[in-house]
Parts: structure tokens; sequence; C-alpha cells
């Protein structure tokens, strides 16, 4: 069942009703100001850093569920409705809500009265800017009151919902004309404070929650609007809120716009006050006058059409398949950039207080966005390892507004520091850049203690080396890529978290994962060494992957497939000896992108006993049988019922691994019956069961074993977006960057024509048609470049100014 429908040409989502499965939200802002907002106006923004820096409150696990938003309540004749149907709930006429990129469109009709609420965070700007168009769609005159309303976070999200006895004294506002402001804690050390203001006199206002709603009511029956008239409240302590309320009176057919924005100010301490009291209003009225007229929010709003366009633009498959096209195209460039912005901080599954910027995701998420923004991914690749410790490690996480390493998480993550490599060689092979390599970076965020970029690589890669377990396989340390298999924990009391208690540095539990990562990120270290000029550097790096590779064969190989790992006593974990837990699906991929196992048909038959075991027709499970009992050598991931998350969930993030293995094999028709089971399009048709949004990759899918099998979770912010973007654009589609310039390389299913690619790399520009005229999956016969053949599937960096037209024959 469908709840909407692509408009591809806008690059938007269209949902035509407001009870959708799940909330499906959109992410504005591209910079600093970040906003999540549903398809019934629900969410919430903050600055920089969803836990410290919260302008709105929201309240997950809510009933009803997303309640709580940026509401607007049109209030006529003693019946009042809002347009996004939350939280009022009164049917409407007519529903619509647009989500596109970076803004969202949500209209609503009632009683001849068409209400649109158009939200975007414009470029270079702190806050959101809300267009509301009222048009009378009647016969005769009408005359109506529109209330806006949000409520304020008082700033640290986390103290907002627990230190209720002393934030119930701190709140306080000023008001001043059509703006609230909101200055808790403003008199004191904070030098910030928000406002919300609208483009026109008010009638009245209210600032105090209690006055506005009614103690005993909620968002659906506020006392104000019920009543139709604002009691302008100045709060006091207690719940501080912003509420404007505007008379207008339109006749038959006549339309009117009102501009609200609710911004963020930050002011250098001397100059934090007007006078005693009163703060100084200096940037929040330049920002308030850059939006006076529609004309200056559609112009912004232009600007951030033409911004997204240019983003995309880099990457654009023609094709016969549509579903293939707007994912490649659109909308899961889109979600990588989120992902890029976000990490996993703050979604809807995310309350966007504990985790931050994470070392492992922030890497992976590069993969997905170094295309569209190579500078900033430049800027994220010095803040991420930035976080590393001396000895190779890393913090965990760290949190996006101080830049620091997250001390309650702390270290210990074997596989962290590898990614630093995947993500820097990515960013190399992107741009050419390799002087970041020279670039002095801290360890520990300390500016007095700094290496080059290339020495916190090579600590990187050797902070393996330097941790190996008896059977030469590397230590897993308090987790590897799946946070949940804590073979170090033995946590036996609840409340103590997995991924902290016990010992960190334990040294037996080991990961085949980590192996096959090693083997496979490895030779990117060994080729900057050759780069430059360190000969000796790169064979002795080659030494230690060459033999990682014989390790793995002879100690990670179980017969069909690929063990998990060995726990801390010893046993094998993810091998046909296991009653539970028998096979994996991390090490599988990971160990065959890698290329262990190839040659003796050890791949194969792990990917075979992936599709024999592991596979639904939702997607592929982490693991099976799944843990039908808490296993205290395992710790989380047997935490979890049958069928959730990691204990055999079907994991959306390690899926496109399969893929991208498959093509190491040449076989095409697997690897895109891999994608397409999971990638967003090719399920909108089955919402009802899927439950999250059909335009973005969930986290997880329920598994064969769940009750809900096939019910996704954790929608957005996932290392999915960017590991299937790699994965179709760079394993399957075959377009592949490369140090020397595009590497052409497709395996995709025989039944394929061919498709053409446009791509923008490094300044330059490329038209690449790939025929397959042989209908093979795998093999380039050809590559002809502006009329010239070359002698291999690379194509060179070429000169700037022109299209260059580019003709890969496969066969």
């Amino acid at each position: 069942m469908k709840f909407g429908f692509f408009d591809d040409a806008r690059r938007e989502y269209v949902i035509n009703t407001p009870t959708t499965p799940y909330p499906w939200i959109n992410y504005l802002g591209t910079e600093n100001f970040f906003s999540l907002i549903s398809n019934t106006a629900g969410g919430y923004c903050f600055y920089r850093d969803a836990r410290l820096r919260r302008l709105t409150r929201y309240r997950y696990n809510n009933t009803p569920n997303d309640s709580g938003g940026r509401y607007f309540y049109i209030y006529d004749g003693g019946d009042y409705w809002t347009p996004g149907w939350m939280p009022v709930k009164k049917e409407l006429s007519f529903y619509e809500c647009r989500h596109g990129m970076g803004y969202t469109s949500i209209t609503g009709e009632r009683n001849g009265i068409s209400a649109n609420q158009l939200v975007f965070v414009p470029l270079g700007y702190n806050g959101e800017v809300h267009k509301v168009t009222l048009k009378n769609t009647s016969d005769c005159d009408k005359s109506i009151t529109l209330f806006s309303f949000v409520e304020f976070c008082l700033w640290n999200a986390w103290d907002d919902m627990t230190n209720f006895q002393r934030n119930f004294n701190t709140g306080e506002v000023e008001i001043d004309g059509s703006v609230i402001y909101h200055k808790t804690e403003y008199r004191e050390r904070r030098d910030h404070y928000s406002f919300y203001s609208v483009n026109t006199p008010i009638d009245g206002f209210d600032t105090d929650r209690e006055t506005f709603m009614g103690l005993y009511n909620g968002p659906d029956t506020p006392d104000a609007v019920a009543k139709g008239q604002s009691s302008n409240s100045v709060a006091s302590g207690w719940s501080p809120i912003a509420s404007h309320s505007i008379k207008v009176s339109l006749k038959p057919g006549e339309e009117k716009q009102l501009i609200f924005i609710l911004g963020y100010v930050e002011n250098r301490e001397e100059e934090k006050w007007e006078s005693l009291g009163i703060i100084n209003k200096t940037k929040s009225k330049e920002m308030i006058a850059k939006f006076q007229t529609s004309q200056n929010v559609d112009n912004a709003l232009k600007d951030l059409e033409e911004y997204w366009a240019e983003l995309l633009s880099k990457y654009i498959i023609d094709s016969t398949d549509e579903k293939l096209s707007r994912m490649v195209n659109t909308w899961n460039p889109y979600q990588c950039m989120v992902t890029f912005n976000m990490s996993r901080s703050a979604s809807y599954f995310e309350s966007g207080i504990g985790r931050g910027m994470g070392f492992r995701d922030s890497n992976q998420d590069l993969l997905g966005f170094v295309h569209q923004i190579p500078q900033r991914a430049r800027e994220r690749i010095i803040d991420i390892a930035s976080t590393q410790f001396e000895n190779g490690g890393a913090y965990h996480q760290y949190q996006p507004l101080t830049k620091k390493g997250n001390n309650d998480i702390g270290g210990g993550f074997n596989d962290d520091p590898l990614w630093l490599i995947l993500g820097t060689a990515a960013y190399i092979k992107e741009t050419g850049d390799f002087g970041i390599l020279d670039e002095p970076v801290p360890f520990d965020c300390n500016e007095n203690n700094k290496a080059s970029l290339f020495e916190h690589l090579k600590r990187s890669f050797y902070h393996v080396i330097n941790n190996l377990g008896p059977h030469g396989l590397p230590l897993i340390g308090r987790a590897d890529w799946n946070d949940c298999l804590n073979l170090n924990c033995f946590s036996k009391i609840p409340d103590e978290s997995y991924q902290t208690y016990g010992d960190p540095d334990g040294r037996v539990a080991e990961s085949v994962f980590i192996a096959g990562m090693f083997v496979f990120i490895g030779p990117e270290f060994v080729e900057l060494c050759n780069r430059r000029g360190l000969t000796d550097e790169a064979c002795e790096a080659q030494r230690h992957i060459d033999k990682m590779r014989e390790i793995t064969i002879e100690h990670g190989f179980d017969g069909e497939w690929f063990l998990r790992a060995y726990d801390a006593l010893g046993n094998k974990v993810g091998s046909k000896e296991c009653d539970e837990g028998k096979i994996f699906i991390e090490p599988q991929g990971l160990c065959v992108m890698g290329g262990i196992g190839v040659s003796e048909g050890l791949a194969q038959k792990a990917l075979d006993s992936v599709k024999e075991m592991l596979d639904t027709k939702y997607g592929i499970m982490l693991q099976h049988p799944p843990y039908s009992k808490y296993h205290l050598n395992l710790g989380e991931i047997s935490s979890y019922p049958p069928g959730y998350k990691e204990n055999a969930g079907i994991f959306c993030h390690n899926n496109p691994w399969i893929a991208a293995a498959e093509t190491v094999l040449g076989r095409g028709d697997r690897a895109f019956e891999i994608y397409s089971k999971i990638a967003p399009a090719y399920v909108e048709d089955i919402s009802e069961i899927h439950r999250t949004e059909p335009y973005v990759y969930a986290q997880m899918i329920a598994g064969r074993d769940a009750v809900r099998h096939g019910e996704a979770k954790n929608s957005w912010l996932t290392g999915t977006a960017a590991w299937n973007f790699v994965t179709i654009t760079q394993w399957i589609l075959g377009i592949k960057p490369h140090y020397d310039g595009l590497m052409v390389d497709p395996c995709i299913p025989k039944a394929w024509d061919g498709y053409t690619i446009r791509r923008s790399f490094r300044g330059v520009e490329y038209d690449i048609k790939i025929s397959n005229p042989a209908h093979v999956s795998k093999g380039v016969k050809s590559v002809t470049v502006d009329g010239e053949k070359l002698a291999s599937n690379i194509i060179p960096v070429l000169g700037k100014g022109r299209v260059h037209s580019v003709e890969v024959e496969m066969g």
C-alpha cells in the first residue's frame, strides 16, 4: 500500500494522507542550524548540537506519537484546526505534504480555508523560515484568527527533561512588538538566545504554556485557541512558549501570506545587553529584516533549490529503471548528506542526547558524500582524526559543538582506526589532494601534541598489528562494527552499558570481521606509502596484509563460511559448531570484498551460504539462527528478541557489503537483487509493512524470526545510506574514483542493455555511456574517450571546459 508518490521532476515525495504508518520526516539545514519536521509539522530544531543547543522541545516515545512541533492553528467561528492535521486531528477536505530537498510544504483545507505552511532553513542562516499562506476558497467573506505555537527547550535537552527542580524556575522571555525572545539562562553563562517573529502586527500573544493550553490540556485542545483569543501571558519560570495571534479577513478567492522566523543568535560577552536586563537584539533584527516579504522567501528558496541541484549533479544516471534513477540521482545522495550533517545524533529514533558524532560512523558516511562537497569532507576527516589517541585507537564518539571526544563512551572499539584510512583514501581518490596527508593533526584534541595525518593513518594501520590475539587475528576490544557483539563484557547487572562495562583490553577475544577489514582497507595504506616514495614502509605493510589473509583462511574459515569471531574463552562465534548464531553476515561481506578466499573458491562458498541461510524476501539477516536466550559471553546481541536489531534482524548497513562482494565474483544479477530488496523506492508498495519513509533507508528491518517480519525501524541516520550509494554507483554501475582518474568496472544484471552516467570528477564533466551488447555481467571490452581508445579501464583526469564523451563496451 502506498501513502504518497514520488514527484521526480520536483525532487519531492508527496504524502497524501496525514495518517502514515509512522511519522515520515524531512531534514532542513545544510551548515549549522538543523531541523527535523514530520509530515504533520512535528519535530524540533537545534544549532549545531542536538543535545546542547536545542531550541524547541520534543518528547520522544510520547502519546500520541509525534506530538510537539511548529503548529499553526486556525480559529474559524468557533471551529479550530491545523493544516498538518496534528495535533488537533480535525478532518480535512484536502491534505498534502511535500518533502523536498531541504524544505517541506504542508497544505490543509477545511471549511473554505486553505492553509499552506512552507518551511526551510535558508543557506547561511541560523533559523527556520515559515511562509504561511491563507486562502479563502469559499464564496463568502471569512474572518479567522491564526495562532502560531512553539514550545522552547531550555537548551540542554538532557537537562531539560530531567532537572525540573531547577528548570521550573529559570524560564525567561521578552516580548518586543511581534517578536518573542527566549532568554532562559542568558542572564548568566549563556551567550545565546532564540526568537520567534512574524512580519505583521499581532493581536495578541502567549509565552506561558499553562496559560495558552490550560494545565490539563494538550496541544490538541489549547485554551487560547478554543476561546479564539490570546491572554498576553509572560512566562516566569515553568515552561516558556511562543504563540502569536493574528486576525485575518479574506474575501472570496483572496490570499494572504505571513512570514514567521524561528531563529538563533549568539552575542559576545561584551555585547549581550542593550540595557539592564534587556537583551541585545541587533543580530535578531538583522535576521528578521532579511525576510520581510514573500519575495525574500521565494528568492532564498530558489537559492536552496539551486544549491541542491548543484550537489545532486555530481552523479546522474539515465536508465530505463525509474526506481533506480530516483535512488541514485536524488534520494540516496540526499540521505547521505543528512547523515553527514547528523551522523547518528538526532532522528525520530535517536534522541540527539547520547551519541554525538561517531568515529566509525562519520568515516563511513564520508564515503557517500565526498563527491558532493569534498571541501567539507576534508574538514570532517581532520575533526575525526583529532580525536585519535597516540596508540592509534580513538574515541568512539565526539560532540559536534566541542569536537572533543566523548569520555562517557571512551575508546576500545577496535575497528574504528581502520575506517579513518578508508575515509581518507576515498577523499584523496575523489580530489587528488594528497596534501591532506601532510596536515598537522592533534592527538586527543591536544593542540600541543600533533602529527601529520599520514602518521595518524600509520598508527591506525598498526593499531591492528599491535593488538592481535592467540590466533593472530585482531583483538575485538569492546566491540567491532557490531556494537552489540560484546565479547569482553560479561554483564549480569541491569543498566550496565554493554559497550563500556568489562575489560576493553581483553587479549583473547578476536574479530574475523576486523581481519577482513584489514585485508580490504590495508592496501589503501600501502598505496599511499608508495605514492609518498616510502617503498620499504609499503612492503612491510603489504607483508602484514598477506599474513592476515593467510591467517583468516587458516583460522577464520569454517568450511562453508567465514567465522565471526572467537570469544574471550577462545570459543568460536558464528560457526557450524554453534547451536545458535552459526553464520553472520559481516565477515562474509568484508572478507570477500578484500579478496580473501576468492581464488580458493572459499568466497563463493561463503556467499552461497549467505543466500541459503540468511536471505529473506525483505533482505539479508545479520545472523542465523537467532539467539533464544541471553549469552553472557556475547553481550547485547543476545539481549534482543529473535529477529530484531542485531539478533537476526535485517541490518541494511551490511546488506550492500554482500552485494559488493558478489561483484567481486562477477555475479551482477545477485548483486542487484540484493540492492533492490532494501532500496526504499523498490519497497514503496509495501509501506504498510515497512512503515518508515519510502524515500530513505532504515537501519534495520525485522528479520524472519520476528513477529513483525519486514517492519523497519531507525530510518535516516544509518551507514546504510553511504554504503548503498557506494555499492550501486561504484561496485554495480562501476564508476569508481581512483587515484589516477575514474575506473570503469561495472557488474550488472545480464539482461541490461546499458545506461549512461554523467559524472563530475575533479571539476571535469564526463558523459559515460555503457553498452552491454553481449549481455554479460562483468568485463570491459573497450573504453573510448573523446574518440580515443584507452589501453586500460581507467579514464584519466582530462582538461576542464568541455564535457568529455566516454564510450564503454562490456564483453
